[in-house]
Formats: C-alpha cells, structure tokens, sequence
C-alpha cells in the first residue's frame, strides 16, 4: 500500500509521453542545472539529454527520486523535500547533507536512513 503513494509522489519526474524519468524535470524541482545535476548522479552532461542514454540516465536518477518522494512523503511537501535534500545535515554524517552523499555515490546510506526514521527509529 505505501507502495501506491510513493509511486503516485514519484509519477511527477517523467514526461508524459516517456516511461522514462526527465533529468530536465529532476533539475527543475532541485533547482539545480543540468550540468549540476550530472555531476550529483555521476553521468556527464551530454548523456542527459541523449535519447539513447534514457536507461542510463533513468537508472541514475532514480535514487534522487526515490530519496525525494520518500522525504516528499515524510515532509507532507515536495518543496520540503528538496530544502532537506539540499540543506538538512543528516545525523552521523559530519554535516553532509543527503545532496553531498548522493554526490559521493551514497545514495543508498540516505534511502536506508530515511526508513530507518520512517520505521520510528532517530538517529
């Protein structure tokens, strides 16, 4: 059943006429360019806008999105989501924030502390 929300959270970051995620929409909402936004996913700019890059470039920026419907959903806001993404240091981390681990390639230590705190467990 939370399955159903995060999809419906998460539908917002696609093009309707692509089953693909839009690194244009990821951008926007972040309020990043897409040159920042490839360097946060680790793909080089070009192959964001590369029709043949879309699984790739899908593959990369699911974590974000992920991250961000998961925050969206906790927060009760997307624009919520995105201020903590950006600027919110996450506890343990030596004030990184989940912008600057997704950045070093750890997106999956902030989606396992997002559970972690919607499962009722602080850290």
């Amino acid at each position: 059943m939370a399955a159903v929300g995060l999809n419906i959270s998460t539908a917002h970051y696609g093009e309707s006429q692509s089953s693909f995620l839009s690194a244009r929409l990821v951008a926007e909402r972040l309020g990043v360019t897409l040159a920042e936004l490839a360097k946060l996913i680790g793909v080089a700019r070009n192959t964001l806008t590369a029709k043949s890059s879309a699984r790739k470039v899908d593959a990369a920026l699911s974590s974000v999105v992920r991250i961000l419907a998961i925050a969206g959903e906790m927060a009760g806001d997307d624009s919520r989501a995105v201020i903590w993404f950006k600027h919110q240091p996450i506890p343990g981390w030596a004030g990184k924030t989940a912008y600057d681990l997704v950045g070093e390639g750890k997106a999956d230590k902030v989606l396992a502390y997002l559970e972690a705190v919607r499962s009722g467990v602080y850290a």
